[in-house]
């Protein structure tokens, strides 16, 4: 306001027109205007920050002056701007002339690559096009170079095949195995619409192998004729060819065939050189000693030809799987294929099993082939042995020894094999034999199951008799066979060689009198129980005749009982006690049964064990009379108690009836 107040007109005269007035009120609203206006507003606030620093120091003339100084500012400030923008302005017209001039190149160069299009283009749609063929040709040519690689077979490689000169070596298996993987992909194009390719592939790959098998089918049988099998290096290419061979039944039967009787000739000399010393030239062989004349008993005969089968069995049987086995160390180069992996590969239509046991089929069945001149004159030679010997014992350690080979040979060759079967047959053959002599044994000594022994021991046959079983029973448990059913082979040994022996001493004690039968009959079951006892295979028996031993003391001690009661005169009185006719006896017969007691009881001791002397086992004679005595003991206090209570209340001119002898003291007496 003091700002307002001081403006005064020019020449300092103070206004007082209606002009001056209006110019108040129009500074009055300014005034007004600018004190309503807020501080919080940006211009505001900037408007009086600048004229703060304006008029701080200034005077009063240059707040006068203030609205001049700010648009003289603001005009110079707008100078200056169009000034610049003058400059801009040229600027903007000299680059507008460069892009003028740029467009028009641009525009030039444009029309330069359209024309340099339309030349080009046919010249590029042809590259395009030859590129593409180009691309399909080497496409075909590496179908073709593959087609051939695989299905066709260089003339090299079918004169490998094919011709007798080259030899059969790791390159000709390659090249059959080639061959036979193209016959299989034939399948392949078979399956396509025009079958004419894989057709005349089939034919004339068919007709290359079919060659290649004749050439290995006539140079595997010239390597059989120089085989030597004891060799244990055994050429790699003969074992393959052979796996390979399998492949053909036909032509692999043919070579089989040959090797067979090839090893027949030279099994059945060697086998004949062994038992004779003579080889196949009629000379004698000094390195090996004759069986015929080093085997002077059966069983070492018997024992020495199955030996030496064994061994030659065990040879020939490593020699084959070494022959016709693909081992890991045979060297070869080339991997075999995916479909010919197994060591033998038979065609799909022929394997109804799997193929190791095809290969374990076809070894078994060359195995029987080769020792079957062997065999027969085992077979001849050993049932000659077997019928020609007469003793029970060797016939059945035969036996014995034949069924160890027949186990043996069932292990190493199988169930069925020829020299398992052959085994089996003289096996039964042997024990055929030994039945017979010990039948015949039993026939030659029945004259002597009528001879009553004086002294009630075992006879002589029975001791005989348990001397060969416990020979036959060891020979049994030392023996390393099999049995399928062990129980029913020792009822058997037991039927033959034990029970018949057994059922002569009961022929022999059936006229005995008794006790003398009970007591022969104990010696024979001792003995018996003892020699059975040695053996686990017969413990058994041995149990079983104990029992009957058991029952035989039984009806000792009844018979001695007995006989203790009847020479004791107690008898009468002991058969009233039992049928409760006590009361029915006269005093006067107790009084002489007491007299005859007295009399027994000295010598009663020893006349028991002088009637059981018989017996061999004295503790069984002490257990019988110990319980007979016991038993009449028990019977006599009754009887005493009885008679006591019968007779004791009798009063006449003499004493009241009773026995002579307490019970404690025929106790003493008896023990």
């Amino acid at each position: 306001m003091a700002y307002a107040d001081s403006l005064t007109l020019p020449h300092g005269l103070p206004s007082t027109s209606p002009a001056i007035n209006k110019g108040a009120d129009l500074m009055v609203l300014k005034v007004a205007s600018v004190l309503s206006t807020s501080y919080s507003d940006n211009d505001f606030r900037d408007a009086i920050f600048l004229a703060d620093e304006r008029l701080s120091r200034g005077n009063a003339k240059t707040r006068r002056l203030l609205r001049l100084d700010l648009l003289r500012e603001a005009i110079d400030c707008n100078g200056e701007i169009i000034e610049e923008m003058g400059s801009v302005v040229e600027r903007l017209k000299l680059l507008r002339s460069v892009v003028e001039k740029a467009n028009s190149r641009i525009k030039a160069i444009r029309r330069q690559i359209d024309l340099a299009h339309a030349q080009t283009s046919p010249a590029l749609r042809d590259m395009s096009s030859l590129f593409a063929q180009h691309k399909e040709i080497e496409r075909k040519q590496e179908t073709l170079s593959a087609v051939e690689g695989y299905f066709v077979l260089t003339e090299d490689e079918i004169d490998l095949l094919t011709s007798t000169l080259k030899p059969v070596d790791d390159a000709f298996f390659t090249c059959l195995q080639k061959a036979k993987k193209i016959t299989l992909g034939c399948d392949i194009l078979l399956g396509f619409e025009n079958q004419t390719l894989g057709l005349e592939l089939i034919d004339r790959t068919s007709g290359h192998v079919s060659l290649a098998f004749q050439k290995l089918y006539k140079w595997v049988q010239q390597e059989l004729r120089t085989l030597n099998l004891e060799n244990p290096h055994v050429n790699p290419s003969m074992r393959q060819a052979l796996r390979v061979l399998a492949e053909r039944p036909s032509l692999f039967q043919n070579c089989l065939d040959f090797f067979a009787a090839s090893r027949e000739r030279i099994l059945s000399e060697a086998f004949h050189c062994a038992l004779t010393g003579i080889t196949p030239q009629g000379t004698e062989d000094t390195s090996t000693r004759p069986i015929d004349l080093t085997a002077h008993d059966p069983l070492r005969y018997v024992g020495d030809m199955f030996a030496w089968v064994h061994s030659a069995t065990v040879g020939e049987r490593e020699a084959l799987e070494t022959l016709f086995t693909l081992k890991k160390d045979d060297g070869l180069n080339q991997p075999m294929p995916s479909f010919n992996e197994e060591p033998w590969h038979f065609p799909s239509d022929e394997v109804s099993v799997d193929t190791d046991s095809k290969v374990l089929e076809a070894l078994d069945q060359l195995m029987d082939r080769n020792f079957s001149p062997v065999v027969r004159i085992l077979r001849q030679r050993v049932e000659q042995a077997v019928q020609s010997n007469e003793d029970v014992i060797p016939a059945y350690k035969i036996s014995s020894l034949l069924s160890f080979y027949r186990a043996t040979f069932e292990k190493l060759l199988g169930a069925g094999s020829g020299l398992e079967e052959c085994a089996g047959a003289l096996e039964k053959v042997a024990k055929r034999q030994f039945r017979s002599l010990v039948r015949d044994n039993i026939l030659s000594i029945q004259g002597e199951f009528q001879q009553v022994p004086s002294n009630l021991e075992p006879p002589r046959f029975l001791q005989d008799a348990f001397k060969q079983l416990s020979v036959i029973l060891q020979t049994y448990e030392s023996s390393l066979s099999v049995s399928a059913d062990p129980g029913s082979e020792v009822q058997s040994i037991l039927s033959q060689a034990f029970e018949p022996y057994m059922s002569g001493c009961e022929e022999i004690a059936k006229p005995m009198t008794y006790p003398e039968s009970g007591i022969f009959l104990v010696n024979c079951k001792l003995t018996a129980a003892l020699c059975l006892e040695t053996y686990e295979c017969t413990t058994f028996r041995a149990n079983e005749i104990r029992e009957s031993i058991s029952q035989d003391v039984v009806n000792l001690v009844n018979d001695q009982h007995a006989v203790f009661c009847q020479r004791s005169g107690l008898d009468m009185l002991l058969n009233s006690l039992e049928d409760a006719a006590l009361a029915s006896v006269a005093p006067s017969s107790v009084i002489q049964a007491s007299q005859e007691l007295d009399d027994f009881l000295p010598s009663a001791l020893m006349d028991a064990m002088d009637r059981l002397k018989g017996l061999q086992d004295s503790g069984i004679a002490r257990e019988t009379i110990e319980q007979a005595a016991e038993r009449f003991c028990s019977d006599f206090e009754r009887l005493e108690e009885a008679v006591a209570s019968q007779f004791g209340d009798e009063t006449d001119n003499e004493a009241a009836v009773r026995f002579s002898r307490t019970s404690a003291e025929i106790r003493v007496l008896l023990s």
